[in-house]
């Protein structure tokens, strides 16, 4: 039976981005599933002692910008530090993942496009016009949208986050496998061994 991985994530984090094509590579080569929780991650943040970015001290701020031109060598992915329209809404585009889910289809082809749309083309996915021409683009319907605002789905966006928190999920992107969290994309190579070796998952408990 194919092992799950639980992908915390909002298209928000610039940190998402850099992890999502090794994320995938990673379940594919382990034959993994991928279960999508886009997530609130303002309010699991706040209610776990985090702070959003416009709140930390300004060395944390400065240091954040280090780290991205970092990881955007390291991953060789194209990013602009600073892009128009950032912070916007996530929440509509986050939930068009979900609602890809429910009608059967896979939302890859869709986060990839919407990632690179806010991090490199700088993008304004709070905008219906741009998220209906990412879902042509990346062969999704476009009604996907009018679903992506129904009660419904708004409702599993909201169990995502209680499901974080019941979880002890405190930040994304995180991936949570047989209860273990990897926050961050930068344990992305610890999620590789642990679903190489099969070993049972650590907790916070240890060997007791």
């Amino acid at each position: 039976m194919p092992r799950t991985i639980d992908y915390l994530f909002t298209l928000m984090s610039p940190w998402a981005y850099f992890g999502f094509d090794r994320l995938h590579a990673i379940a594919a080569r382990h034959g993994a599933a991928i279960r999508y929780r886009p997530v609130l991650l303002l309010n699991v943040f706040s209610e776990t002692g985090g702070l959003p970015l416009a709140k930390r001290h300004p060395a944390r701020q400065a240091y954040r910008l280090v780290e991205l031109q970092r990881w955007r060598a390291i991953r060789g992915l194209p990013l602009v530090l600073k892009p128009a329209g950032v912070p916007f809404d996530a929440t509509l585009a986050d939930c068009i993942t979900l609602a890809a889910v429910a009608r059967g289809f896979s939302p890859e082809a869709y986060l990839r496009a919407a990632h690179r749309a806010i991090w490199v083309e700088q993008q304004n996915l709070a905008d219906d016009n741009t998220l209906i021409r990412l879902l042509a683009e990346t062969g999704l319907p476009a009604d996907l949208l009018d679903l992506a605002r129904s009660t419904a789905i708004r409702a599993e966006y909201e169990a995502n986050r209680d499901w974080a928190l019941a979880t002890n999920v405190f930040g994304a992107p995180s991936y949570v496998l047989d209860g273990e969290i990897f926050w961050g994309q930068d344990r992305l190579d610890l999620l590789d061994a642990a679903l190489a070796s099969g070993r049972p998952p650590y907790s916070p408990e240890g060997d007791a």
